[in-house]
């Protein structure tokens, strides 16, 4: 805490200087105020600080800077300002002095509020450097004149129309595409060479595209895939942006743990700008003085095709889009969904079938009878073995009615074989490396602790605190490793399915990948009869696109 006396320079007042002043000096730099030097945080304090040097009468001590740095100046929900007032509401500090007005305030009635207010309430001396010049307790009646309100009502028409500009500006770069946020979406960075171009992050690229592998065609649920994630040791996308040393926040940032959630998931499955469209204003605050954010229609979304490279193709991405409003059902402690969930419907009442096991049997139900009404629509009972069954034989002499090459080509291409491998691959030498970096850690903690740089507690301490970690990173490349040697399996020629394919050419069984790609909704009779609704008007030449 910085002592200064009164200097032998100070000028004379009549009124006597009894009191002893712990003084605030608040500093506010907008983002709108660019690169103006007079305004620069550098700049605030040198004056401030000839201030007190020079002119302040009376004797104090400097308590803190108060900086609010890249924040507005039209409401008081400021980090620094709040503290601000904490302080002086706990007797902390009994003096505020900031460069001007406008600094302090840029809201009219805000202005009105502290200065009549809050801090003759709790006997606050509050000054401005610059013009107009205020010390509210050596001339309180300056208070009264009509320059403070009338420079008050400026600031504020100044903060309205400066909020107009930007606004206007934004609006602009978003009708053009570019990105006009302060933080890239996941998965995305923003380019060195020009800041409202995306760019990919093939590290966290790699992500989103294994979780819309593992969504459409593992059949895997939201939320198997974020605990798969969080097995993996990938962290969310919170997480991932602090980690790059970005200073990304959100409201409920402090309690991130860095763990995937299935809103988490989701988010990303629905996240248009994957595809390489650019999609904003989605929120907007009330006006320049309430910044609280509300939902923007869809309607007036911003959206702009072929923005930015895709990280995910438009047919993915809508076969997830499809798959997200199915009804879709996981067993009870798995991650992956049933064959058929959100498939199969009641071709009567055209809502999703119900699945029950009976006998070692496992049987669908139009759900409208079962659950609401039996007099809304009938039984429609039909066994899972011959939906599954028909289906197969149906695609089965699809596929023989085509060029089987291409189709061979197409599954040696797969891109979940290929993203999943990738990352895996990745995330097993980012642990290898950090294993190596935590081992020479441990080796030198023995040398540290001979040659007197640390205690023997601090000895033992670290040591226990990374020979635990090396453990988990132990345990977490086994299991990478195995991971990987599981999906080379899968890609080798002695995949089931691949060899299948290729001595018979065609498909063996019926997995969630090829439903989801080829069949849109299956529809249950109550006869019996099955019919089997394509994603493609062509099926025989869509399957080889």
């Amino acid at each position: 805490m910085a002592r200064i006396r009164k200097s032998s320079q100070s000028t004379v007042s009549s009124k006597p200087i009894n009191s002893f002043w712990y003084i605030a000096a608040y500093i506010r730099l907008s983002r709108e105020d660019g690169n103006d030097e007079s305004l620069s945080v550098t700049n605030q304090k040198k004056i401030i600080g000839e201030y007190l040097e020079t002119y302040f009468q009376g004797n104090f001590t400097l308590v803190d800077y108060y900086i609010d740095d890249g924040v507005t100046g039209t409401d008081y929900d400021r980090p620094s300002f709040q503290r601000m007032l904490h302080d002086i509401e706990t007797g902390t500090i009994n003096c505020v002095i900031c460069k001007n007005l406008s600094r302090m305030f840029r809201n009219y009635s805000d202005q009105g509020y502290f200065l009549e207010k809050i801090f003759p309430m709790h006997k606050t001396r509050f000054i401005t450097v610059s013009d107009p010049k205020i010390d509210s307790y050596l001339h309180p009646e300056a208070l009264l004149g009509l320059e403070i309100p009338i420079n008050g009502l400026m600031n504020d028409r100044f903060a309205a129309k400066t909020s107009f500009d930007v606004r206007a500006t934004f609006a602009t770069k978003r009708r053009k595409g570019e990105f006009i946020g302060a933080f890239a979406p996941y998965g995305y960075k923003k380019a060195s060479e020009n800041k409202n171009a995306l760019v990919i992050d093939e590290e966290a690229a790699k992500v989103v595209q294994t979780i819309f592998q593992w969504f459409v065609y593992e059949g895997m649920s939201k939320n198997g895939i974020a605990r798969r994630l969080n097995e993996l040791g990938i962290v969310n996308p919170t997480a991932y942006k602090k980690s790059k040393g970005l200073n990304f926040s959100c409201p409920h940032t402090g309690k991130n743990d860095g763990l995937w959630s299935p809103g988490s998931v989701s988010s990303i499955l629905k996240n248009q700008m994957y595809t390489g469209t650019m999609v904003q204003g989605k929120q907007t605050v009330i006006n320049y003085k309430v910044h609280h954010k509300v939902p923007v229609p869809e309607t007036d979304w911003y959206i702009v095709p072929n923005t930015h490279e895709p990280i995910i193709e438009q047919a993915l991405f809508t076969k997830a889009a499809g798959l997200q409003i199915k009804d879709t059902r996981t067993a009870p402690g798995e991650q992956n969904l049933y064959l058929l969930s959100g498939l199969i419907l009641c071709a009567d009442c055209k809502k999703s079938m119900t699945r029950q096991k009976s006998k070692n049997m496992v049987y669908y139900y139009c759900r409208t009878f079962r659950d609401k009404s039996k007099n809304a629509c009938t039984k429609h009972a039909v066994k899972e073995t011959l939906v599954v069954s028909t289906v197969l034989t149906v695609i089965q002499t699809l596929i023989s009615l085509i060029d089987s090459t291409k189709v061979i080509e197409k599954i040696l291409q797969a891109p979940v074989k290929q993203t999943e491998s990738s990352c895996l691959a990745t995330r097993l030498h980012l642990r290898q490396k950090e294993l190596e970096k935590v081992t020479d850690i441990v080796d030198g903690l023995y040398d540290d602790w001979k040659n007197g740089h640390i205690s023997k507690e601090e000895y033992h301490r670290l040591k226990a605190k990374y020979s635990s970690q090396t453990e988990h990173l132990k345990i977490m490349i086994k299991r990478l490793q195995s991971e990987c040697s599981q999906i080379a399996e899968r890609d080798s020629e002695n995949d089931p399915f691949l060899s299948h394919f290729l001595q018979y050419q065609n498909i063996g069984e019926l997995n969630r990948g090829i439903l989801v790609t080829l069949v849109k909704n299956l529809y249950i009779h109550q006869n019996g009869g099955i019919t089997i609704e394509f994603n493609f008007s062509d099926p025989y030449c869509q399957i080889i696109l």
